[in-house]
């Protein structure tokens, strides 16, 4: 989508471009707390109405005796607890506090989702039903809200596209939490390594200055079609998967063409990832005839020159 953006800009400026790319990425993060706080507020949210009710003039014994298994739930104790997770809010000042109709809208609509009504019915107070649930909250309740949806797209650009992506995330987190897990326990990172962060810079910048010699080869390879004729994110799904392969020695052809088929299929038309696949076959069958690039390591998997 950054490509995308900077094929639409009318300065070129690449070095603003890569600053925004990387921006975004910095917004992913934030989505990806984001997500987690919710939880957390629509648990305190809960906490406030029992308490309110117990305050009644006249209570019943409901109010007296409310059903707690939600707000005493461990994962989100643990969530709330948390050094990293509250460090991150802290440092960024993620909050819902302007949009408090969402973690109480979301709250009040637990009492009819199946999933939130078993769990507080059910004598199981093991941490399993307790991280089970959490789970589900984020796997299955948060995306099929179209208000926190809606919600979310207003907030921000950048999360348009995020929310399945994050929510992978924030699932193989609380994966990680178990019933003694402290306040150490750690989220992920928002990079795995020094690496992995210029793989992104060094793909995006080379996608960009080798655009006239991706676009010829294309051309070369595409059988009564002109790259203008082509959909623009046909043609950049390419550049991609043409500047990695000649890029990244390291990396395999045959995971490089996986990952952009794939890419194809949710940002392209739904025959985009059988033209492309067809597209980038014939490129590689050529820049490999010709030399034009050379794997080592890992990226010599499937290569002909492999002596394994």
């Amino acid at each position: 989508m950054s490509l995308y953006a900077f094929n639409r800009r009318e300065d070129d400026d690449l070095a603003k471009a890569e600053t925004e790319l990387m921006f975004s990425i910095d917004k992913t993060y934030d989505l990806y707390h984001y997500l987690m706080l919710l939880i957390v507020e629509m648990a305190d949210i809960a906490t406030d109405k029992i308490e309110q009710a117990r305050r009644k003039n006249v209570p019943s014994p409901e109010d007296l005796d409310p059903n707690c298994k939600f707000i005493d739930n461990a994962l989100i104790a643990q969530l709330k607890a948390n050094s990293s997770f509250n460090k991150y809010i802290s440092k960024t000042k993620l909050s819902w506090v302007n949009y408090p109709h969402i973690p109480r809208l979301l709250y009040n609509n637990l009492a009819s989702w199946e999933p939130y009504r078993q769990y507080m019915k059910a004598e199981d107070k093991s941490y399993q039903s307790d991280r089970k649930l959490v789970i589900s909250l984020v796997t299955e309740f948060f995306p099929n809200s179209e208000d926190l949806l809606n919600c979310l797209e207003e907030q921000s650009i950048y999360w348009n596209d995020d929310m399945e992506y994050v929510v992978v995330m924030v699932e193989k987190t609380l994966k990680k939490f178990k019933s003694d897990s402290g306040e150490k326990t750690e989220f992920m990172p928002l990079f795995k390594n020094d690496e992995d962060k210029e793989f992104v810079r060094i793909l995006f910048r080379k996608t960009i200055l080798n655009t006239k010699e991706c676009s010829e080869l294309i051309d070369r390879n595409t059988t009564n079609w002109e790259v203008e004729r082509i959909a623009l994110m046909d043609i950049l799904v390419m550049q991609l998967a043409v500047t990695e392969v000649l890029e990244f020695p390291e990396i395999p052809v045959k995971v490089t063409l996986n990952e952009y088929i794939e890419i194809a299929k949710y940002y392209c038309t739904s025959k985009s990832s059988t033209f492309v696949n067809g597209i980038l076959d014939n490129i590689v069958k050529e820049i490999r005839e010709k030399g034009l690039f050379k794997k080592y390591g890992r990226g010599l998997v499937g290569e002909k020159n492999n002596p394994v």
